[in-house]
């Protein structure tokens, strides 16, 4: 019986362990599930013969030594930071390795010895790094197969709640880790190119710089820029591309109404606010605000933020009870953006039936045989439940199709790597198409960069 070790139980990891127990008895596998909490890691095994739960504490160097040593691959859904000493681990007791998180420079060092001892790890296998380069490069390859060049490529995704469960003014939901969200564009300005020029947007500026698209059957979305598109140039070989954009997806007029926070500071994460701990949050509204004798606290936020008592941008507000003095913020020494993350928690949160959304996007625009031309590729996955959802599928099930793939000796090519060789991605991206994430492809007339989809 092959033991797959999983260290992390988490929201990403439902649908991850949901397929690996399924093929548990044809595949002949046991699963070790390790969490910091043994009640969660044991509810994700839902009593299944062929699962144990343990509470793993990644810090204990003689369990993770151990587990690790009795793994025949290890799956890390850990915070990125903590992949490393997984890692060494896996290199110390020749054990290949699955995780879905962005490849660290801690990682990428290790490329030389993984490959000494013949191990895959394999990283950026999720949805969004994951699902997105594979899709990707599938086509790309495809295209250079022709004989044509690739001259632009535009890339969007973004979780959000699926149309029936989409019940309030903002149109949107946690899909994903709320913190991260809350911080989404901070820590650098984004970049890419476009035309031929690299452009930057500053983080003051990235939500009021949008660009829109269309997707059949689901309405239309905005994309603002992720903080470093030419990170793939190279590696998706489209170094002489003249345009590279990666984005985020929401709903359109989430992110002018995101701004709002912005501008207020109520997203800076740098700080600790006094009092926070009893602060209610009219008082922390109002901590942003200048101070006025008479004016009410709506009315100094109307008056700074520019915005009438009929906006919808002001309903949004209202929406979230940000003028409400008898709720208490009950975080001590919190920054505004944890603080803004528990209000936003308060009604943002997918309620037990609600289903989630994940919607991804490419444009392709190439040059073959003398002529221009253009195929969008889109994928719309919506969500079972609050714990089934549709994030924790996309992010999930690559992760498990990978590591089942290395175990059975159809992924081999050994190193720190990203899911970009057509041994990764053709068998994987054909898989998922029975759990319902399915690309649609469509040839349209070349379009180029046009700017009339850019607010500005």
């Amino acid at each position: 019986m092959r033991n797959i070790l999983i260290i992390g139980a988490g929201r990403s990891a439902s649908s991850l362990i949901e397929y690996l127990l399924n093929k548990s008895v044809p595949e002949d596998l046991f699963l070790t599930i390790g969490d910091l909490s043994a009640e969660l890691a044991e509810r994700k095994t839902n009593g299944h013969p062929r699962a144990r739960a343990i509470a793993f504490d990644i810090f204990n160097e003689a369990q993770r030594h151990q587990e690790i040593s009795n793994a025949s691959i290890v799956i890390s859904m850990l915070p990125a930071h903590l992949h490393y000493e997984v890692a060494k681990d896996c290199i110390a007791h020749k054990k290949h390795m699955v995780t879905a998180s962005y490849i660290s420079p801690a990682m990428q060092d290790l490329d030389a010895l993984v490959k000494a001892n013949n191990l895959v790890f394999m990283n950026e296998i999720g949805l969004d790094p994951g699902i997105d380069h594979m899709s990707a490069m599938k086509i790309i390859d495809e295209i250079t197969d022709q004989g044509g060049k690739v001259i632009l490529f535009e890339s969007f995704c973004g979780g959000l709640v699926a149309p029936e469960s989409d019940n309030n003014l903002w149109n949107y939901k946690f899909t994903w880790n709320p913190r991260n969200v809350v911080l989404a564009g901070q820590g650098g300005t984004a970049k890419f190119i476009q035309e031929g020029t690299y452009k930057y947007i500053p983080y003051n500026k990235l939500f009021r710089r949008t660009e829109f698209m269309h997707v059949e059957g689901y309405g239309r979305f905005e994309g603002y820029a992720n903080r470093d598109s030419l990170k793939y140039r190279s590696v998706y070989g489209l170094d002489d591309a003249l345009t590279l954009y990666r984005g985020t997806l929401r709903r359109v007029g989430f992110s002018k109404s995101w701004n709002m926070f912005i501008t207020l500071g109520m997203t800076d994460d740098s700080y600790i606010m006094e009092n926070s701990e009893t602060m209610s949050y009219r008082e922390f509204t109002n901590s942003f605000l200048p101070y006025h004798p008479t004016d009410s606290v709506e009315l100094k936020l109307r008056h700074i933020l520019k915005i009438d008592q009929d906006d919808i941008q002001w309903d949004k507000l209202l929406d979230l009870d940000l003028f409400n003095p008898n709720k208490i913020v009950g975080l001590r020494n919190a920054t505004p953006a944890q603080i803004l993350e528990k209000i936003l928690s308060d009604r943002w949160t997918l309620s037990p039936e609600d289903k989630d959304m994940i919607v991804m996007y490419h444009k392709f625009g190439y040059e073959l045989n003398g002529q221009k031309k253009q195929v969008d590729a889109t994928m719309v996955c919506i969500g079972s439940d609050q714990t089934y959802t549709a994030m924790a599928k996309t992010v999930g099930l690559p992760v498990a199709m990978a590591a089942l793939q290395i175990l059975n000796g159809k992924i081999t090519t050994p190193g720190v790597q990203l899911p970009i060789n057509r041994e990764v991605y053709l068998p994987i991206l054909k898989e998922l198409e029975e759990f319902g994430v399915v690309f649609h492809e469509k040839h349209v007339p070349y379009m180029g960069y046009n700017p009339q989809n850019v607010a500005s």
